[in-house]
């Protein structure tokens, strides 16, 4: 009787032991961070892992965040030096024209681009977007061409931008997977935090005119190491946003699209930004800029060209976990030629484990190379024929 009553008590407690292990897989393998909006994703800016994500891929209105883009352009001239920050952006007729969210521009009226940056990351300002996309493309129509030939270039194939601010307009979408790799890239411009991650400022300050601006993101005032990146609302595309946290030396985004309101978007935001930052750790590699070699150019005004990383590069783990034995794989492009752009993607770097992808970043070229002119090539070729006799 006494080993039937211990035999009955063992069954109990496997069962109970097994029921409580399956409650506690479920929980870990379904978390749920974003029950009250229609997509959201989780990712780690530097390696582009997914953490977390929830129908990711449909296809909805954006709104403002579409300046992400806006800004990925801005940042991009920026970074080639075909545009300056203090450089004078002249408004025209219609770029003052538009409606919503606004810093009121005059037509004529100039501002630098830094003055615009701050209205379009902070204000979220139709206007200013107008007038920096007619500056960098000559019109909004030329800009957006330029918006979707970036989308195509990051591989995204389920965003279609109309116009360069998220005003509604039919066939104007994109998914929260999208908008996140959008964030990845605009966060490669490490400056543009500056602009995104301020609560408050101020435009025409030496003026009659003073205009304050406040961030359309406020967990950038009430979330510790939230830095940017933009907001959204419209009828049809409700609570939106894009945001970007660093802690103990890792970034995140987090994107929730259609959420009921804006409280409700930022509870959800904060719940992905707490579960990463609770799970996750970062270890950084490498730094933006680090030079991995050089790689040889034909027929240009030099005969190599430094091969830099193009943004911050680091290996993700759970928390607690180490990691060793990492192995770096470089390819170059074969057979480049002059001319090469400062910036241009001339290799790829991988990060390797095993076996396993880490980490997989674009290389890129750390100056511009022109052609080679007639003089240099003649140089070359006598100075090849001269050692060819010796």
């Amino acid at each position: 009787m006494k080993h039937k009553r211990l035999f009955s008590l063992i069954i109990v407690s496997i069962f109970f032991v097994s029921m409580f292990a399956g409650i506690a897989s479920a929980n870990e393998d379904s978390v749920q961070l974003a029950e009250d909006a229609s997509s959201a994703i989780l990712i780690e800016r530097d390696t582009g892992k997914i953490l977390y994500e929830k129908n990711s891929n449909e296809q909805l209105p954006p709104a403002s965040m579409t300046k992400i883009m806006t800004m990925v352009l801005i940042m991009e001239a920026l970074d080639k030096g075909t545009l300056k920050m203090d450089e004078k952006i002249r408004t025209s007729e219609y770029a003052a024209s538009m409606g919503g969210s606004q810093i009121f521009l005059e037509p004529g009226e100039e501002m630098t681009v830094e003055q615009m940056l701050k209205g379009i990351a902070i204000g979220s300002a139709n206007d200013a977007s107008v007038a920096m996309a007619e500056r960098l493309a000559g019109s909004e129509e030329e800009f957006v061409k330029r918006m979707n030939a970036k989308v195509k270039e990051l591989g995204l194939e389920n965003t279609q931008f109309k116009n360069v601010t998220g005003l509604p307009t039919k066939d104007h979408y994109s998914t929260a997977h999208d908008m996140a790799v959008m964030a990845k890239e605009l966060l490669k411009y490490e400056g543009i935090t500056k602009f995104t991650g301020q609560y408050e400022d101020y435009l025409r300050e030496d003026t009659d005119k003073k205009f304050w601006l406040v961030n359309t993101n406020r967990l950038v005032r009430f979330y510790p190491g939230v830095d940017g990146l933009k907001t959204g609302f419209t009828n049809e595309a409700k609570y939106c946003l894009t945001a970007t946290a660093q802690k103990d030396g890792m970034r995140v985004v987090a994107v929730v699209f259609g959420a009921p309101t804006s409280k409700s978007r930022n509870a959800q935001v904060s719940k992905m930004l707490d579960y990463a930052f609770s799970q996750y750790q970062s270890h950084p590699m490498f730094k933006k800029g680090h030079t991995l070699g050089q790689a040889p150019v034909s027929k240009g005004s030099g005969k190599k060209v430094n091969v830099v990383t193009s943004e911050r590069i680091s290996i993700l783990t759970k928390k607690g976990e180490n990691f060793d034995n990492i192995q770096q794989e470089i390819t170059l492009k074969k057979n480049l030629k002059a001319p090469i752009q400062k910036g241009d993607p001339i290799g790829t770097l991988k990060l390797m484990q095993d076996g396993k992808l880490l980490a997989e970043s674009k290389l890129v070229a750390n100056e511009s190379v022109e052609k080679a002119n007639w003089w240099q090539l003649y140089k070359r070729a006598f100075g090849m024929f001269s050692r060819a006799g010796d």
